[in-house]
Formats: C-alpha cells, sequence, structure tokens
C-alpha cells in the first residue's frame, strides 16, 4: 500500500511539469496509477524531481560560488565552509542544508520505482522497457555518486572497503530497510549499474538530452574509473564516449559574437547560456546549481577564484564581468538560462583522457596528453593569445590539465571530488590559502572540511536503517 502511495505521489508532481524547449514536450496523464511505459517514463522528465541536484556547501568549501559580506558576518553552515571554520561544528549548524541529500534520494527513489514496476507496464515491447530501465540506472548511479563524493571519505583502495559511504536504498518502498555501506560497495554498486544499463540497450541516441544515451553511460564510467584511479579503465571509457560525441563549442565564436555587449563599460549585459540543453558537448543534460522549471542567472565568483581562469579564455570572458556593489567586490555572472550543472560532456571526458595519458608516460614525453589538453584550449582561448602548452614532467601535466578541468567544470561536483583525489593521493595535494578581512585562511588537504556531514534531518529521522556520519564536526 505504501509504495502504490508513493507512486501516486509521484504521478501528482507530474502537474507541476513545465516544458523548457522541445526537448521536453510532454502532455501530463493526470492523477492516476501509472500502468503503461509512457505513464513511467514521464517521471525521468520531470527534470525537478529527477534531475535538480545542487552541491551548494562545495562549490562554498572550493571559493567558486561568490559569498557576500553581509553573509559571513555570524557563524553559519556557508561562512564555516567558505571561510574554512574548522572549529565550527557543522554538524549541528547542517540544520538547513538538505537539498543535496533529499533530491539525490528523491531521484533515487524515481529510478527505483521505474525499476520496479517497468518489467510489468504495459503498451510497450520489451527492448523499449529495457531502455527505460537503462536510463533509470544511470541516472541513479550518478545520483549516488554524487552522494559517495560529498558525504563520505573520497575513494581510496586500501580502505575503500572498511570506511562507510552512504545509504545503499534500491527499493521505492517507503519503509524498505537500508544499509550504509562502505565506498568499495557503493562504487561497485554503481558500476554495476552503468554497466548493466549498457547491455539491456541504452541506445546511442537517447530519447531527449534529458534522457542519459550509451555515450553518458561511457562518460560516466570513465569518471568512476578516475575517481578510483583505475587510469587503464577510465581512458578506456573516455575513448569509448568521445566516439560517441567528440564535440566541443566554440567559445571564441561566442565571444566575438557578444563582445560588444560585453566589453560596453558599466555593462552587464543578460547573455543567453551556451551551455543549455543544445549545447554540443552534452551527452547527459542535469541541473546543478540552478532550477530547471525555469531560467536562471549565472552564479558570481569571488575575484581570487577569477585570478585562476588562464590567460585569454574567452569562456571566462563571455561567463563573468568585475563588479563593485556597495561593499562587495566580484565577478558578476552574465549568461541566463540553461545550465549543465550535473550531467556529462565531452571537456570533461577530454580532460579525464589527458590525465589518463599522462600517468601513463614512463618518461618525459607527455605530447600525447598535452594534445589533448591543447585541443580543448583551442576552442577557448583567444588566438592572439593561444599558445600550446608543454609538460616535461607529470606534476607539470597534471597542474595543467587541472587548471582548465576546474575552470570548465566550475560549479559541478567535479572540481570538489578532483580536489579530495589528489589531496588522498598525496602528489599533487594543495592547500588553498586566502586573506578576508585582514586575516589569513588557509585549508590543508587532511582538513574533515572535505567530507560535508549528512542533515540533521536524515540522521535523526533515517528511515529503516541507521546513519553514521562519516566527519567528526
Amino acid at each position: 500500500m505504501k509504495k502504490i502511495l508513493f507512486m501516486i505521489m509521484a504521478v501528482l508532481g507530474w502537474i507541476n511539469l513545465t516544458s523548457c524547449n522541445d526537448y521536453l514536450d510532454i502532455v501530463p496523464k493526470g492523477n492516476k496509477i501509472p500502468t503503461t511505459l509512457a505513464d513511467f517514463e514521464a517521471l525521468l522528465r520531470d527534470e525537478y524531481t529527477i534531475g535538480y541536484i545542487p552541491v551548494t556547501n562545495s562549490l562554498y568549501l572550493l571559493n567558486d560560488k561568490f559569498v557576500g559580506q553581509s553573509s559571513l558576518t555570524s557563524v553559519t553552515l556557508t561562512s564555516a565552509n567558505y571561510l574554512w571554520n574548522e572549529t565550527a561544528d557543522r554538524i549541528v549548524l547542517n540544520n538547513q542544508d538538505e537539498g543535496t541529500y533529499y533530491r539525490s534520494y528523491m531521484a533515487i527513489s524515481t529510478c527505483n520505482l521505474l525499476l520496479e514496476h517497468v518489467p510489468v507496464a504495459t503498451e510497450a515491447t520489451d527492448s523499449e522497457r529495457n531502455e527505460v530501465m537503462a536510463y533509470a540506472k544511470v541516472i541513479r548511479a550518478m545520483s549516488y555518486y554524487i552522494l559517495a563524493n560529498y558525504y563520505a571519505d573520497t575513494y581510496v583502495s586500501a580502505t575503500a572497503g572498511t570506511k562507510l559511504s552512504v545509504p545503499l536504498i534500491t527499493s521505492a518502498d517507503i519503509n524498505a530497510p537500508h544499509k550504509q555501506v562502505t565506498i568499495q560497495e557503493i562504487y561497485d554498486f554503481m558500476i554495476k549499474d552503468v554497466k548493466e544499463a549498457i547491455e539491456q540497450g541504452l541506445p546511442e541516441q537517447s530519447r531527449t538530452v534529458i534522457h542519459p544515451n550509451l555515450g553518458a553511460a561511457y562518460a560516466f564510467l570513465a569518471r568512476v574509473y578516475l575517481q578510483m584511479a583505475n587510469y587503464e579503465e577510465a581512458l578506456k571509457y573516455a575513448d569509448m564516449a568521445l566516439e560517441q560525441n567528440d564535440n566541443l563549442y566554440d567559445w571564441i565564436s561566442y565571444y566575438d559574437t557578444h563582445k560588444e555587449a560585453i566589453t560596453k563599460e558599466d555593462s552587464y549585459p543578460s547573455l543567453p547560456s551556451a551551455t543549455g540543453y543544445d549545447y554540443v558537448e552534452n551527452y547527459y543534460f542535469r541541473c546543478g546549481e540552478g532550477n530547471p522549471n525555469y531560467a536562471t542567472s549565472e552564479l558570481n565568483i569571488p575575484v581570487e577564484r577569477a585570478e585562476s581562469f588562464e590567460e585569454g579564455d574567452a569562456r571566462f570572458f563571455s561567463r563573468w564581468k568585475l563588479r563593485t556593489v556597495n561593499q562587495d567586490t566580484y565577478y558578476q555572472g552574465l549568461a541566463k538560462g540553461y545550465f549543465n550543472g550535473a550531467g556529462l560532456t565531452t571537456c570533461e571526458v577530454y580532460l579525464i583522457k589527458a590525465e589518463c595519458l599522462a600517468r601513463q608516460v614512463t618518461g618525459n614525453d607527455f605530447s600525447a596528453a598535452m594534445d589533448v589538453l591543447n585541443k580543448v584550449r583551442k576552442t577557448r582561448i583567444l588566438p592572439e593569445i593561444y599558445q600550446p602548452l608543454q609538460a616535461s614532467t607529470l606534476t607539470e601535466a597534471i597542474d595543467l590539465i587541472r587548471r582548465t578541468k576546474d575552470n570548465e567544470l566550475i560549479f559541478t561536483i567535479v572540481p570538489f571530488a578532483d580536489a579530495r583525489r589528489f589531496n588522498a593521493e598525496g602528489t599533487f595535494a594543495r592547500a588553498l590559502s586566502k586573506t578576508w578581512e585582514g586575516q589569513t585562511y588557509t585549508l590543508t588537504p587532511a582538513s574533515h572540511l572535505w567530507i560535508m556531514p549528512f542533515p540533521a534531518g536524515a540522521v535523526q529521522n533515517p528511515g529503516n536503517g541507521t546513519i553514521t556520519q562519516n566527519v567528526s564536526k
């Protein structure tokens, strides 16, 4: 009965569906129990339920998202992360930031419901049912990736089998029992889900861009294996993804088109987002910090963060512009529209490939890795500035690749997950440092702040299971 009740609640959510563009045009079925494959498949199109997962506090910790001075005068979860306050008890403070947790599990629950009921859905062939189940498995795995790399320690092979990760829930039943599994178990589960999706016939051309296609599955496996330091498998799947789609967006042309409006003094134009549903780099579109139900504005970034972009970066010029408002100076986001902040793109896969190639080098010939990196840069760096990058050591290669990747994937989970991965590896660990109001702040690679605490509501009301915090405060 409770499972049926959940299904009714899910269908009621259709009433709130809005069409962002031609990709998303569907007609709500009304208030009924879903029975046909079309009924169930429509749940995948409710982006607010299944395709919207913010990772806000990871952006604050990296200082990727600007926070004004008025929001830093008291100790809150935001200020604790933004100012790297290691004395603050974030477990106590985390009684409101529940979006990452509950939206991830909302998506997972919808996927679980589909995987339980689609096998007997009517008005469909077996191959059509398998296709919808394959979509659900990839989306479920991607949701667990965000949870595992937000609320638990990063993957390290020596400890992954003993350290706890997040609750693994595979049933849509409200009272289904669950277990907080180890990091190794959650990674094994993600890989299994995606490989099963591929075997089930995940299509090369998905129904819409908000349905993950075969290239998305390969790209996600490349991301997961990179996080596990399995560079051979990461490279294999990166190549397979690029065989599906290897397009790169021409940011130089975008900048040239809007240059007059961008460079006009005291002007902060509202430019069309290039990274929306029709972005040529998309394997799979999933909203991150924005809201999928209506167009949103690009996030602002701190001045210090802007300094890390490469000289002549047309993508940077096209998206942010320096501004001072009252006591705050920051780079204001110029774009408005839809942003692929939690999906998968070709640019990420190129940069995964570049890192894997660099790690394969036994001597000092990093040309193959740099060729891949430079292919990306050539579509970003203004031609009068562009020069191909070279590296003679692995450290140089990693630093150059990481700079581009951090900037390309800003506002996504990837820079945060990468930083944790590099910190755990040790060789390429970085301490972050800044000065605010005359005081120097430092975030060390070993800081407990790199793990976000579960929200209070989840720990106090864990359902039919238990949840243990993975961080001390």
